[in-house]
């Protein structure tokens, strides 16, 4: 199973879309074992003293594909999650300083937590999903797929023209414009899809 991200995919009003939309995705890639589900506590990663949240919402692939038509890309996604994408900015920022990848920033075990996945069937359409982050119980990001970037159609074309998508693969489709920011231990986080409330956890 892969987790595949996209980065910088939402603008704060679609009239910005045109002038920033130029094919070129930025996509990586996470490992699995990042991953926690089950809204369980994740221990505060010891590797950062600056743990970035992105909320996002991610989509499940539910069945193999290549090279897949743009037309028939939304067919591929089974079910629709909410997470959050962390990011370790200080062994970002270490990294890039010698040109190097993502991987440990981004890969690090918890860097992944996901709620239950909804059928995709609950989302008639796509183009129009809101979901939200709270922390503490203040309001911290508020998100709707109609300032999307690239869509989920779109990103999954672009993505199975370079790797081959199959069962089970989860994408983590790009944080709202605004909002992100850092988290501390003992921050408690909830994420929401149409105001049901999917993801709940704490850093211990």
């Amino acid at each position: 199973m892969k987790i595949i991200g996209i980065g910088k995919n939402y603008v704060n009003h679609t009239s910005e879309i045109s002038a920033i939309k130029t094919g070129a995705q930025t996509i990586f890639t996470k490992p699995d074992s990042s991953l926690v589900t089950g809204n369980k506590d994740i221990p505060f990663p010891k590797v950062t003293h600056q743990l970035a949240y992105e909320l996002e919402l991610v989509a499940k692939i539910g069945k193999q594909g290549k090279d897949i038509a743009l037309a028939d890309a939304e067919s591929y996604i089974s079910e629709i999650a909410v997470g959050i994408d962390y990011t370790a900015k200080d062994v970002l920022a270490a990294s890039r300083e010698n040109k190097g990848p993502w991987a440990l920033a981004k890969g690090f075990d918890g860097a992944s937590p996901i709620s239950d996945f909804k059928p995709v069937s609950d989302f008639p359409d796509l183009s129009q999903i809101n979901f939200d982050l709270k922390i503490n119980g203040e309001q911290k990001q508020i998100g709707t797929t109609s300032l999307m970037i690239y869509n989920f159609a779109e990103i999954i074309a672009y993505v199975s023209s370079f790797m081959t998508l199959e069962p089970g693969d989860l994408i983590f489709t790009g944080t709202p414009a605004s909002g992100t920011g850092l988290n501390v231990k003992g921050d408690h986080l909830q994420a929401s899809i149409e105001g049901d409330l999917l993801l709940d956890f704490k850093l211990v």
